[in-house]
C-alpha cells in the first residue's frame, strides 16, 4: 500500500508540473545583473565552460537536476535526460530512489541512467528516511550503497524537502537524528546536500559542512514550488490544497541562499534556473554549476530533439554571457561583482 502511494505520488508530480502553474510568482534571478564589458578579454570560442565537481569534469556548468523515477513514465523521462547528459557532458541526478529501494519493480525507471556515459551521476535519498525518528524505515549505509549501485552513481544527493513533507497528508516529517546519521554517511560516500525549493540558510550550510557534505545545492525559492504542486493533488482532508497555497511562497530566494550558503563548499545554484543567463547569474554568485529541473522536464516532454536543442541553446547562452562579462572561464565569473536589485536586494538588507 505504501509503495502504491509512492508510485501515485511520482505520477502526480510529473503530471502537475507539466499541466499546472506551480512556479514561484516572482523569479529572483531577474534581480541579478552582471556588469557588461564592452571589450571582452578573449575570443568567444576561447571561453572555457568546463568545471570539476566531485572530481569529475563537466563540459559545461550544468546539472540536470533530480526530478523523477518510480514509474514507467518517469523511466522514459530519465532515459531522455540521461541521453542528453551524455551527449553534452553534463551532470545528472535522479529523483528520490526510495520507491526502488522498497520495491524492485521500480528499479528500471532509475537504472536506465546507467546505460549512458555520463561524467557525473548522482543518486538521491531523502533526509526523513535518514532520520532515527523514522522507526522501521531508517536508511543507512546499506541503502545508500544500493541506491548508488542502482544507477552507477559517483555520489548521492540527500534532499531536504521538509516544506513539501509538511504539506503532504502522507508526508514524512521526521528529522531527529538526521545530522548524526548524515555525518556517518559522509565518512563513506560523496554526499551533496540539496534543498528542493525553499533554500539553505547560512546556519544550515554550516551544519551541513560540519557534517561532512562535499557540496551544497541551494534549491532556493524562485522555481517550482512543491508546496504548490501538493496543492493540486487529490486530498480527502483538503489540507494539502489549503496549506499548499498558503506556503507557496515560503523559503529563501535562490540568489539570497547562494550568498548565505557560501561557507567554503562548492555551490550548486538551483531553483528557478530557466536559461543560460540564469546559469551565468548563479556562477557570478559563486556557483560551480547550476541545476535545472522543471524547464528541462518540459522540453523532454516534447521529445529528445527539443530537449537537445534547448540544452544546446542554454550552453551557447552561458558562453555568450561569460564572454560579455569579460570573463574567460567559470571561475572568473566569481569575480564579476553582480549587482542585486529589487525584492532580492530588499530581502538581503
Amino acid at each position: 500500500m505504501v509503495i502504491r502511494v509512492i508510485e501515485d505520488r511520482k505520477g502526480d508530480h510529473i503530471r502537475i508540473c507539466l499541466e499546472h502553474d506551480v512556479q514561484a510568482r516572482y523569479n529572483h534571478w531577474d534581480d541579478v545583473f552582471i556588469p557588461h564589458r564592452a571589450i571582452p578579454t578573449c575570443d568567444l570560442d576561447e571561453v572555457d565552460l568546463g568545471v570539476e565537481l566531485l572530481g569529475k569534469r563537466l563540459e559545461a556548468p550544468i546539472i540536470i537536476s533530480s526530478m523523477t523515477g518510480g514509474s514507467k513514465e518517469a523511466g522514459r523521462y530519465n532515459e531522455l535526460l540521461a541521453r542528453a547528459a551524455s551527449e553534452f557532458g553534463l551532470a545528472m541526478g535522479v529523483g528520490s530512489q526510495r520507491a526502488a529501494l522498497e520495491n524492485p519493480r521500480y528499479r528500471d525507471s532509475y537504472s536506465v541512467v546507467a546505460e549512458y556515459d555520463i561524467p557525473l551521476v548522482l543518486g538521491n535519498l531523502g533526509a526523513p528516511q535518514l532520520s532515527r525518528g523514522n522507526e522501521g524505515n531508517n536508511y543507512g549505509k546499506e541503502e545508500v550503497e544500493r541506491a548508488i549501485d542502482m544507477i552507477g552513481a559517483h555520489g548521492i544527493f540527500v534532499h531536504l524537502n521538509y516544506l513539501q513533507e509538511v504539506v503532504q497528508p502522507e508526508g514524512d516529517t521526521t528529522v531527529r537524528g538526521f545530522i548524526e546519521n548524515l555525518e556517518a554517511l559522509c565518512r563513506d560516500f560523496d554526499v551533496i546536500a540539496k534543498e528542493t525549493g525553499a533554500g539553505i540558510s547560512g546556519t544550515d550550510a554550516l551544519l551541513l559542512k560540519d557534517a561532512g557534505v562535499k557540496a551544497l545545492d541551494v534549491g532556493g525559492m524562485s522555481g517550482t514550488s512543491f508546496s504548490a504542486v501538493e496543492s493540486f493533488r487529490k486530498d480527502d482532508t483538503g489540507f494539502a490544497e489549503r496549506s499548499g497555497r498558503t506556503l507557496r511562497e515560503w523559503g529563501i530566494p535562490s540568489p539570497v541562499s547562494m550568498v548565505e550558503a557560501n561557507v567554503g563548499l562548492p555551490l550548486i545554484g538551483s531553483g528557478g534556473i530557466r536559461n543560460g543567463l540564469d546559469v551565468a547569474r548563479a556562477l557570478s554568485l559563486g556557483a560551480t554549476a547550476a541545476g535545472m529541473a522543471h524547464h528541462l522536464l518540459e522540453q523532454a516532454s516534447k521529445g529528445y530533439e527539443e530537449l537537445a536543442k534547448e540544452i544546446e541553446y542554454i550552453i551557447r547562452e552561458v558562453r555568450s554571457v561569460i564572454f560579455l562579462s569579460g570573463a574567460t572561464c567559470v571561475r572568473d565569473m566569481w569575480d564579476t561583482s553582480p549587482i542585486i536589485t529589487g525584492r532580492t536586494a530588499d530581502y538581503m538588507k
